[in-house]
């Protein structure tokens, strides 16, 4: 019995974070958006056990791959399902905005994608703790504003259909 209530406490230990990144996609800042996409509602999901290690990580970034299905993505009002292992990193430099990238890929009615969404917070919203476990941001809810350039600073949602790439701004929230 000894042997089984240890084997099991690192289980009940883990916990899960949920974090949303919500808001309206647009404008558009590269490609041709076959979804129609710009101006719709967008919501990713990301739901991350906090005993999950690190894949990778620098002084000021950390990475992590998610089990499938730990993304959902809804875009104007659309869930595409997601496939296969997803990533999530998180980055926090000295200075300028923390950021929450997470990338997944999609599938739905036999096509295929990819998407990779990018939530612009406020320095300092990480502990350094998420070097070595997944872990809440803080403040939350935090106001995203939409990046004025593909790649710039801001918030943004990147999609990649049929061989199409499409990059849209996204206003919104961020919470956990």
């Amino acid at each position: 019995m000894t042997v089984l209530v240890l084997a099991l406490c690192p289980l009940l230990a883990a916990a899960n974070i949920t974090y949303t990144i919500s808001g309206t996609l647009g404008p558009v800042l590269a490609g041709s958006d076959p979804l129609g996409a710009n101006g719709e509602s967008g919501v990713l999901t990301i739901v991350a056990s906090t005993s999950l290690t690190p894949t990778g990580h620098t002084s000021t970034t950390s990475t992590y791959s998610l089990p499938a299905g730990s993304i959902s993505v809804v875009i104007g009002g659309v869930p595409y399902g997601t496939v296969g292992t997803s990533t999530m990193k998180y980055s926090f430099p000295a200075s300028g905005p923390a950021t929450l990238i997470v990338s997944a890929k999609i599938s739905v009615d036999g096509i295929s994608g990819t998407v990779v969404g990018t939530a612009s917070l406020a320095n300092g919203s990480f502990p350094k703790s998420v070097l070595k476990h997944p872990a809440p941001f803080s403040p939350t809810p935090q106001n995203l504003t939409a990046a004025r350039k593909a790649g710039g600073p801001g918030s943004q949602v990147k999609y990649t259909v049929l061989g199409l790439s499409t990059t849209l701004g996204l206003s919104g929230t961020a919470s956990n």
